[in-house]
């Protein structure tokens, strides 16, 4: 299960382009913002959220959960 969950937060981030690679002739580099990452992967989770939400309309789920996230 914690791997699925691993998985599914490595894909957002690299859909949301928080990874970089940059290339010389003697070396690889991969290059990882933080931020980038943090949003793009709480973005996806907001967006499978909603549709997940819009999916099950009839439900007391959709009524009462809700994601609440704090800046601070």
């Amino acid at each position: 299960m914690i791997k699925y969950l691993l998985g599914a937060i490595l894909a957002l981030a690299i859909i949301g382009g928080a990874f970089d690679f940059k290339t010389t002739d003697s070396s690889w580099q991969l290059i990882i913002n933080k931020k980038e990452a943090f949003n793009s992967v709480t973005n996806g989770a907001k967006r499978i959220f909603n549709i997940v939400r819009n999916m099950i309309p009839d439900s007391e789920l959709a009524d009462s959960a809700g994601i609440i996230l704090e800046e601070g």
